[in-house]
């Protein structure tokens, strides 16, 4: 199987998961025996863009000359089975969909965010959940509120591609949507349930858990979204100690309110940003990962990271959080059919399946999922949900190895990824063009 996979890469200066994902995926593929023709851009490339070519930049989103006409060369020259998309802006366009049907190539796009709908891809605006774009033909209050990089003329041009585009998107032969929640939203935009399947991302695996740890990790951007005020709030609701300790790992610019958290409380502790080891460390020194997002977090890697090191999750009811810790009832685990039909339900058991962990009573607004625990995104929610989280720790670290193994191990995730491919190649309509 020859598959070319498209991506515009994000700076390296800002450190990108999908470009993570991305990479991984080339490397999996491969070593599963499949020929990858990588189609790749990078936003790094721009600032050595002559003079002529910065000069057509603002209308790349829309259409990229340059980069159909290479991905036409390469299409005409090695004739792949299927094009996988990732992210397209801003150098390679969504046109790529239909340069590829133009040359009889069937397309799979794994859907990352919301950008089909929301300029900025986040449905989040100005410290709040924001859906203003959805359903409208031009996305009007991206352009009023500067949604795209700040600027109302970038908006502008974001929004007139999508408006132009949304024929392209339709187009698709098959989402691949990260999460239920994601698979939900390619609904609302119309794609019918049968072009989209249910497919997380993998993490590599990091061998058996340790022993569990103690207290709770959170690790991840210091920004508003990421629900870091959330958090402190829930957590100052407790005796210092109460809970055992608390460890913030990252950078961002929240990060002066975490040094005064970890300089007014002994039980928190700031671990600045890590490297992979002192993930790691981190991961094994804790008993809980916390992912407290206060926007419709597509799908936070930590917590594939979490459930692979054996730890469960406490998080809030947005975005895939649910899905991932197994609280998105009655669907999960996801990865094995159409979006309708995703995953058995929750109360299904078979051979793999993990022991059921002993029920026990909770406050009102914590559900309970397999591999953890999700509330609202109210301090006073998240504060009842804290001693819970700890108390049950033990009990469910085994059923997040579990969740892991079965749902998000790379074998399994590439081996779901080929199936997609094999799929798509043999039922998509040869020459199919944009409509």
């Amino acid at each position: 199987m020859k598959i070319v996979v498209a991506h515009n890469r994000y700076r390296e200066a800002q450190p990108s998961g999908e470009n993570t994902i991305v990479d991984g995926e080339i490397t999996q593929l491969t070593a599963a025996g499949v020929e990858v023709l990588p189609f790749l851009r990078s936003s790094d490339e721009i600032g050595s863009m002559s003079t002529p070519a910065k000069a057509l930049l603002p209308i790349s989103p829309l259409y990229a000359p340059r980069a159909q006409r290479e991905l036409g060369r390469l299409l005409d020259e090695h004739r792949p089975d299927v094009l996988h998309l990732h992210n397209p802006y801003p150098l390679l366009s969504p046109w790529v969909v239909r340069t590829a049907h133009r040359h009889g190539v069937p397309v799979v796009q794994t859907v990352h965010n919301y950008r089909q709908v929301c300029s900025s891809g986040l449905y989040f605006r100005d410290g709040m959940i924001c859906q203003d774009c959805r359903g409208r033909v031009l996305g009007v209050p991206a352009i009023v509120h500067r949604c795209y990089r700040g600027s109302r003329a970038q908006s502008a041009l974001m929004a007139t591609t999508l408006a132009a585009h949304r024929g392209t998107w339709r187009s698709v032969d098959r989402f691949i949507a990260l999460t239920t929640a994601i698979a939900e939203h390619l609904g609302d935009y119309g794609i019918p349930q049968q072009r989209v399947v249910v497919k997380p991302n993998a993490v590599p695996d990091p061998g058996a858990p340790a022993p569990l740890g103690t207290g709770f990790l959170f690790l991840g951007r210091l920004t508003p979204e990421k629900g870091l005020d959330l958090l402190l709030d829930a957590w100052r609701r407790h005796p210092d100690g109460a809970l055992g300790p608390l460890r913030i790992a990252g950078d961002g610019e929240l990060r002066p309110l975490v040094q005064q958290a970890a300089e007014q409380r002994a039980d928190v502790t700031f671990l600045g940003p890590l490297d992979r080891d002192g993930v790691h460390a981190a991961l094994v020194a804790s008993a809980v990962v916390l992912a407290t997002s206060t926007w419709h977090d597509v799908l936070p890697t930590v917590i594939i990271e979490a459930l692979a090191a054996g730890r469960p999750v406490l998080g809030t009811a947005l975005g895939g959080i649910p899905y991932l810790v197994g609280a998105d009832t009655p669907r999960e685990p996801a990865g094995t059919g159409p979006a309708d039909i995703a995953s058995a339900a929750a109360a299904a058991t078979g051979p793999g399946s993990p022991p059921p962990v002993a029920a026990t009573a909770v406050p009102v607004g914590i559900l309970v999922g397999e591999a953890g625990w999700v509330v609202p995104p109210d301090p006073a929610a998240l504060a009842a949900a804290l001693p819970v989280a700890a108390a049950g720790a033990a009990a469910r670290a085994p059923a997040a190895r579990a969740r892991y193994e079965r749902t998000f191990h790379p074998d399994v995730v590439t081996r779901r990824l080929i199936e997609i491919y094999t799929d798509t190649a043999r039922t998509a309509g040869p020459g199919r063009s944009a409509q």
